[in-house]
């Protein structure tokens, strides 16, 4: 289990008045446990819970087909397991908060995940627990990133930046963006990588496609070719895109690249702990528009279990609310100046992981020069 993550939880329980929190979706069981469940993503009744405790004791719940994994991952914390075609796992749930003593007491859980058929289940085995959403306080805590996990999305960000600048130097004119794939795939897994997600590989005239995968469409001298990937482990993700040209860049790709280059060392230069979210957008946004270049309704975007999480670098940082969001040390942002719709047949995007430090950021993605655009030859 992971201790710092534990102690939060246990601070967050004291000042909200809750005897348990419980971590049902698959990022927030990872959150505590520091493993995915690999089906519970995939088939969504398969429940992995992890229960928290006021006191700091963790226990886990989980189906059997995953039991030995569960196991093997968290071989000391208590597991209880529940049978996928004769149990309810709610009832076992249920049956497990009992066990603890919780029955009756406020427990957090998350409302927003957990199907509603099951939660209603779930009261019904516990009537008297008062079950209070915790989705908000757990995406809050996971915001400020512990020294653990800033280090694998260090190595994280590093590996999907080596293995997309590999597969675009393996490649050459008349080489189809299925080729780019195959050597990014590989390159991903070779480099430590354990699960991708959201490849984009996008040349030509399909580079103005914001989130397409391969197809294939062959290279041409002059394509520009936007390649994007989020390298996993543990359920962590790290997102990091790169833009290269075919043999030479077609007309005006090299002046909007500078634009972006000159929007990226904006967003760097701003990114620091206290700033506003929304006025580092709107700089951005200005950068962009004084070129007649449209910019998305972000510049950046938290990350870490999740492709996306709060704040966001946008003029709404936080889904749902029309506050703005401060910038925090210990935050990571998937930070990318791009524009799809430059007016010339293309889109261009640079893609970087940045970590929020004490004193301004620290550019995790470190592996590609992107000050000038690279080149496939």
């Amino acid at each position: 289990m992971r201790a710092e993550v534990t102690d939060r939880l246990v601070r967050e329980m004291r000042a909200r008045g809750h005897d348990a929190e419980i971590m049902c979706s698959p990022e927030n069981f990872a959150y505590v446990t520091g493993f995915v469940v690999p089906s519970q993503p995939l088939l969504r009744h398969r429940h992995a819970m992890a229960v928290v405790t006021v006191d700091g004791e963790v226990s886990l719940c989980g189906v059997d087909m995953e039991a030995t994994t569960i196991g093997a991952r968290a071989p000391d914390a208590p597991l209880r397991v529940w049978a996928e075609f004769s149990d309810d796992p709610m009832e076992v749930l249920g049956s497990m908060l009992s066990d603890l003593g919780l029955a009756g007491s406020p427990v957090g859980i998350e409302t927003g995940y957990l199907p509603a058929a099951d939660f209603g289940r779930l009261e019904r085995q516990l009537p008297g627990t008062r079950f209070v959403a915790n989705d908000d306080v757990l995406a809050r805590l996971r915001q400020i990133k512990t020294a653990d996990e800033i280090a694998l999305l260090r190595r994280l960000s590093r590996i999907a930046d080596e293995a997309i600048v590999g597969a675009l130097g393996s490649v050459r004119r008349g080489d189809s963006e299925m080729d780019i794939a195959g050597h990014l795939t590989r390159g991903i897994y070779e480099l430590g990588a354990d699960d991708f997600r959201l490849m984009i590989v996008a040349t030509g005239e399909r580079s103005q496609l914001p989130n397409v995968g391969p197809s294939m469409r062959r290279l041409e001298s002059g394509d520009v070719c936007r390649v994007e990937i989020f390298a996993i482990i543990d359920g962590y993700h790290a997102g990091v895109c790169r833009t290269a040209c075919v043999d030479a860049p077609p007309p005006h790709a090299v002046d909007i690249w500078q634009v972006l280059v000159e929007c990226k060392h904006l967003l760097l230069d701003r990114i620091r702990p206290g700033a506003s979210c929304r006025d580092i957008y709107r700089a951005f946004a200005s950068r962009l528009a004084r070129e007649n270049l449209p910019p998305i309704s972000f510049a950046g975007h938290g990350i870490g279990l999740f492709l996306h999480e709060d704040p966001y670098i946008g003029d709404t940082p936080v889904i749902g609310s029309t506050e703005d969001a401060f910038l925090e040390a210990g935050m990571v942002f998937g930070v990318e100046p791009l524009c799809y719709r430059t007016g010339h047949g293309f889109g261009m995007q640079n893609k970087d992981m940045v970590l929020v430090t004490e004193n301004g950021c620290e550019l995790l993605s470190d592996r590609a020069d992107t000050d000038s655009l690279l080149l496939i030859r």
